[in-house]
């Protein structure tokens, strides 16, 4: 067996397949009506469950990257928040820890802190029920980097500043633009 051969790559392996992991589908109340594997529900624009989260460091700065261009959705555009998927039987608060701990390369996070839930839907075939969370994060991040290609802790009016000029994950503007709004009251 050859360690550099790719069929004995675990990265390649179709168990660690993103696409393989099974989600819950849910309808438009949030209750689950069924299981898919998640290259599946994409496909088939099946609405499931996705967990955001807002990092900032111990100065109150952003956490905001560039996804790589090798995710199935919103490839190599850049978000305001680390989050994913919603694993079947998982809840969002569980999902919210584990995706942030993963994306962000640390354990022992503090669990992050719910602020909302809202029904994303690109009025295209991407839906899903989204949970808003935030947490803040004083250990040194080491990105997965499967997932970020490039990363940065910014000032808010920084992110704002570039808000008209980067190429953002429509679901993270749509998450970002609730949670402006949360913040203010309205």
């Amino acid at each position: 067996m050859n360690p550099a051969d790719p069929a004995h790559d675990p990265a390649h392996d179709p168990a660690h397949d993103p696409a393989h992991e099974i989600l819950d589908i849910v309808d438009e109340h949030d209750r689950v009506i069924a299981r898919y594997p998640r290259g599946e529900a994409y496909a088939r624009g099946l609405r499931h469950r996705c967990a955001f989260i807002e990092v900032r460091d111990a100065s109150g700065r952003l956490f905001v990257h560039r996804r790589t261009a090798t995710k199935l959705v919103f490839p190599a555009l850049y978000d305001m928040f680390v989050g994913g998927v919603v694993g079947a039987g998982e809840s969002y608060d569980e999902a919210a820890l584990r995706e942030a701990e993963e994306e962000l390369g640390v354990s022992g996070l503090p669990r992050p802190e719910f602020l909302f839930k809202f029904l994303y839907d690109d009025g295209a075939g991407r839906t899903w029920w989204s949970a808003v969370y935030e947490v803040r994060c004083e250990l040194p991040v080491r990105p997965q980097a499967e997932e970020v290609q490039w990363y940065d802790f910014l000032p808010e009016d920084e992110v704002e500043r570039r808000l008209g000029s980067w190429e953002w994950v429509p679901d993270g503007l749509a998450a970002y633009e609730r949670l402006r709004a949360f913040r203010a009251g309205r």
